[in-house]
């Protein structure tokens, strides 16, 4: 049988309503069917799942999302059984990960010129398909990926989409060795990115902008060369910077350090406050401004590749299934040093 971490209808507040609007957002269901593949999908039990903050904004009702729903779309597990006109990409036992692209169309303009984020019918994992907060799952076999022996799954699961999402950031921003980057915000993605920004771009001057010491430390620790708060003015001006905060106010803010031609991508799929940009301060001098919408399969298999070759290690806080409401409140109040992850298996 199957234990599942599901939200309901009566568990979405109105808009921008904080937590915690119910001390257990979600509800857990024991004894629930186990899934079974349909067509062309594989069936998977669930060994980790990474809790990520697009799931507080899926909860909190600013990302729309099928109702009910199972979260989760950084999860790796071991295939069980084979649906009907599956390919066999993958063999029963093997391990493989699931992330947030779980479908497209294959067909629209995006998708044929390898955008297939962009796709109109981008479905994804824990929003618009049952996702990994749960014993066992359902994905399309065309969209999982096996996972690199040398990491554990619970190590394994951040980087499918908190890895993977930070990474598409980092190409979208064009860096280069030699060139500053700024990271604001230092909790799942960026700490992993930092990791292989240090590998890829050994020339490179790192800063890192955070409102909690502890982050500021752990970015020390793995290489930062200058740690400040977000209002901090930083030594240097900054060539490329990403975003990775919930609050609009953070963008003006970076692009006020932001040098000449420099870029600024922001990581997040929704803003919990309002972004105003006053043209002259913050976007003369051919400054840009570039959003990440979703990943692709590319990005999360180029992704999975180099994290194996840098030695890329995420910090991992640790739940049980049944523990998936403190690991959401936690993340909420910004009290985790890296990523939250719930041990299923």
């Amino acid at each position: 049988m199957n234990e599942l971490a599901e939200v309901r209808t009566g568990d979405i507040p109105r808009r921008n309503i904080e937590l915690p609007f119910k001390e257990e957002p979600l509800d857990i269901v024991d004894n629930a069917p186990e899934p079974e593949p349909d067509f062309k999908q594989v069936l998977i039990r669930v060994e980790a799942c990474g809790v990520c903050y697009t799931d507080i904004d899926i909860i909190e009702g600013r990302v729309k999302c099928k109702i009910p729903l199972i979260l989760g779309h950084q999860v790796v597990g071991r295939v069980e059984a084979l649906g009907l006109g599956a390919k066999g990409k993958v063999g029963i036992g093997e391990r493989v990960g699931v992330a947030w692209i779980g479908w497209s169309c294959g067909k629209c303009k995006y998708c044929v010129t390898g955008l297939e984020n962009l796709c109109s019918d981008f479905k994804p994992t824990g929003c618009n398909i049952d996702g990994g907060y749960a014993e066992y799952t359902v994905a399309y076999e065309d969209y999982v990926y096996r996972i690199p022996e040398v990491f554990e799954s619970y190590e394994a699961a951040p980087l499918l989409c908190a890895g993977s999402v930070g990474y598409r950031a980092l190409k979208l921003a064009g860096m280069a060795d030699g060139l500053r980057l700024g990271l604001f915000g230092f909790g799942a993605s960026a700490h992993i990115l930092i990791q292989v920004a240090r590998r890829l771009y050994p020339s490179s001057e790192i800063y890192v902008f955070s409102r909690s010491s502890n982050h500021r430390e752990l970015a020390l620790r793995l290489g930062a060369d200058w740690v400040g708060h977000p209002l901090d003015i930083p030594p240097k001006k900054l060539d490329r910077a990403i975003d990775f905060t919930p609050v609009g106010e953070t963008v003006p803010k970076a692009m006020e350090v932001l040098d000449k031609g420099g870029r600024l991508v922001i990581n997040v799929i929704r803003k919990q406050t309002p972004v105003n940009l006053d043209y002259v301060k913050h976007l003369w001098m051919e400054r840009e401004v570039k959003t990440v919408a979703n990943v692709s399969r590319r990005d999360v298999e180029e992704f999975l590749g180099i994290a194996a070759r840098c030695s890329v290690k995420p910090e991992v806080v640790l739940y049980k299934l049944e523990q998936v409401n403190e690991a959401i409140r936690d993340l909420k109040k910004a009290v985790l040093r890296g990523s939250a992850v719930l041990k299923v298996h």
